[in-house]
C-alpha cells in the first residue's frame, strides 16, 4: 500500500472527528433535550447523594451519544454535590449561569488560543478587558495588571511569586522571611507558599476578634518584634470572606500598616470580594491599597467552576516570574507583553475562559449580579433568625454569607451534631457542610448559589428539623 492509499485508508477513519451537520443537529438536539430536563427538574432533585459512582471505565467501543447522557446523568449529576443546585448551602457553592456554559460551547468549539496576543487578538483582548473591569470594580489603578486563572489556588499562587520575587526571598533568606496571616486563612495560602519554595518561611498566626477577624494591633506589634529580631518581614495575608466564617478581615487598618513597614499586601478575595457591589461595600474600604488582590468569579459571579483572577500592581515583578520565551514564538515578538495572558501566569496552553464572563456580562449587564448578591445577604439573615426559633445557638453575626449553628445538646454536644449532619447528608434534600470552630463541631451554611432562595431556605429548615427529630427520638 503506498502512501496515498495509506492516507486514503487512515482519512476514512479520521474523519468521524469531524462530525457532519447532520450529526451536529442531532446531537446538539438530544443534548438541549437534556439540559432542559435537567433545569426544569432542578429543584426537584437531591442536593447531595452518597451513592458511588460506577461504570465509567473507557473501553475503546463506540457508544451511543443518548446511552452516554444517561450513564453522566446516573453516575455524575446523581452522585455527590450537585453543584448547580440552589440546595447546595454547603463549601462556598459555585454557580453555573446558563450564559457562560454558552460562552464555553463557543469557545470549545471555535477553539481561539488566548494565551498569545499574536495567535488570537480578540480572544487575548477579551481576556485583559475582564481584567480591565475586574481592576475598576476593585478600584485598581490602569498600570496594574493582571490575569485570568482556573481559581483562587493558582491565583494565590501567582501573587505570592510576584512577592517572593519582588523581595528576593530565595535561599538563606527564606528561613528569616515573615509571612503574616489567621488561622482562618483559607488553606491554598500555604499550599501555595510551599509549591514555590517559600514552605520554611515564619509564619506567623495572627490573632483574631470574636467576630474572626484579623486584630491590626497584635500584626503590628508582631512585625515590631520581628524586625527587632532581625528577621524580614515581607507578606501580610488578609481575607475578604473567610471560608469558614464569612469574616471580612480590617482591610483598610492593615493596609496602613503594611504601608508603614514596607511589606506586600494581598488580599484573598476568592469568596467575598464581588459583594463590593452590594450594601456591604463599605466592607471592602482600602481593598484597593493592596499590591495584589484574588477573587473567584466562579463564586460571587455564580459563573462555572474554573474562573479565578489575580490583579497586581507591581507589573515588573509580574513579568520577572513568568514572562519566558522560545524561538518558536518569535513571530510574537514586539507586541505589548502584558496583553498575552502567557507572560503573567504559569499557564502556555489554557483555556479561552475569559469569555465565560464577558459574554454573560454583555447579554446581562451587571444588575442582575448584583441583585443576586443582596438576595443572599438577606437569605443568611432570614436563616439564622429561623433556626434561632428552633433552639439552635448560631455564631456571630456573619459579615457576608456564610455562618455556622449547633443544636445544644445537654450531653454529648459534639457528637450529637456530628450525627445531626450524618442525618443531613443522608437526607440529602439540601447540602450543608461542618467545620471546627473554637475545638467545637458546628454545621456551616454557605448560601452563595444563584438558585438558593427562600423556598430554598424553608426547604432546608424542614429537613433541618426532621433530622433533628431523629437524633433526639432514635428510633
Amino acid at each position: 500500500m503506498n502512501i496515498n492509499q495509506q492516507l486514503a485508508f487512515l482519512n476514512q477513519t479520521a474523519r468521524e472527528l469531524d462530525i457532519n451537520e447532520e450529526q451536529r443537529a442531532e446531537l446538539v438536539q438530544q443534548t438541549t433535550a437534556y439540559l432542559n430536563t435537567f433545569l426544569n427538574n432542578i429543584d426537584q432533585h437531591k442536593a447531595f447523594s452518597r451513592k458511588e459512582a460506577q461504570g465509567l471505565e473507557i473501553n475503546n467501543a463506540q457508544h451511543l451519544f443518548s446511552d452516554i447522557l444517561e450513564i453522566y446523568q446516573k453516575e455524575v449529576v446523581e452522585t455527590g454535590i450537585v453543584a448547580s443546585s440552589g440546595g447546595h448551602l454547603g463549601y462556598i457553592p459555585g454557580g453555573g449561569i446558563f450564559a457562560a456554559a454558552l460562552a464555553d460551547l463557543l469557545a470549545a468549539v471555535t477553539n481561539p488560543y488566548a494565551g498569545v496576543y499574536f495567535a488570537s487578538p480578540g480572544a487575548a483582548l477579551i481576556e485583559t478587558e475582564v481584567v480591565n473591569w475586574l481592576k475598576k470594580v476593585f478600584k485598581f489603578p490602569n498600570s496594574a495588571t493582571g490575569v485570568l486563572t482556573s481559581g483562587g489556588s493558582v491565583s494565590n499562587l501567582i501573587a505570592f511569586t510576584a512577592a517572593r520575587d519582588k523581595y528576593g526571598v530565595k535561599n538563606e533568606m527564606v528561613k528569616n522571611s515573615v509571612v503574616y496571616l489567621t488561622e482562618q486563612v483559607h488553606h491554598s495560602a500555604q499550599k501555595a507558599l510551599r509549591i514555590i519554595g517559600l514552605e520554611d518561611t515564619i509564619l506567623r498566626n495572627i490573632p483574631i476578634d470574636d467576630k474572626f477577624r484579623m486584630q491590626v494591633k497584635h500584626l503590628r506589634n508582631c512585625i515590631e518584634q520581628d524586625l527587632q529580631q532581625g528577621l524580614k518581614p515581607f507578606l501580610i495575608i488578609a481575607t475578604a470572606g473567610t471560608t469558614d466564617t464569612g469574616a471580612v478581615d480590617p482591610i483598610d487598618d492593615i493596609a496602613e500598616i503594611a504601608l508603614k513597614f514596607k511589606l506586600w499586601f494581598h488580599v484573598d478575595a476568592a469568596y467575598g470580594g464581588f459583594f463590593i457591589l452590594s450594601s456591604k461595600n463599605e466592607m471592602f474600604k482600602g481593598i484597593e491599597k493592596a499590591d495584589s488582590l484574588i477573587v473567584d468569579p466562579h463564586k460571587g459571579l455564580f459563573l462555572p467552576y474554573g474562573l479565578g483572577a489575580v490583579l497586581i500592581k507591581d507589573k515588573r515583578a509580574l513579568l520577572h516570574s513568568h514572562q519566558y520565551t522560545g524561538n518558536y514564538m518569535q513571530d510574537t515578538k514586539g507586541e505589548d507583553i502584558v496583553v498575552s495572558p502567557a507572560n503573567i501566569s504559569p499557564e502556555l496552553t489554557r483555556h479561552f475562559r475569559g469569555l465565560r464572563l464577558w459574554l454573560p456580562l454583555k447579554l446581562h449587564g451587571i444588575e442582575p449580579f448584583k441583585a443576586c448578591l443582596e438576595e443572599k445577604l438577606l437569605l443568611i439573615q432570614y436563616m439564622r433568625e429561623k433556626l434561632n426559633t428552633l433552639g439552635f445557638c448560631l455564631g456571630p453575626e456573619p459579615d457576608l454569607s456564610v455562618s455556622y449553628f449547633w443544636y445544644p445538646f445537654e450531653k454529648d454536644c459534639d457528637q450529637n451534631n456530628k450525627r445531626l449532619m450524618h442525618e443531613i447528608h443522608n437526607h440529602g434534600e439540601v447540602f450543608l457542610s461542618s467545620t471546627i470552630i473554637g475545638g467545637r463541631f458546628v454545621i456551616r451554611m454557605a448560601i452563595l448559589a444563584f438558585r438558593t432562595k427562600r423556598k430554598t431556605i424553608d426547604t432546608t429548615l424542614a429537613m433541618i428539623q426532621e433530622c433533628l427529630n431523629r437524633v433526639l427520638n432514635p428510633e
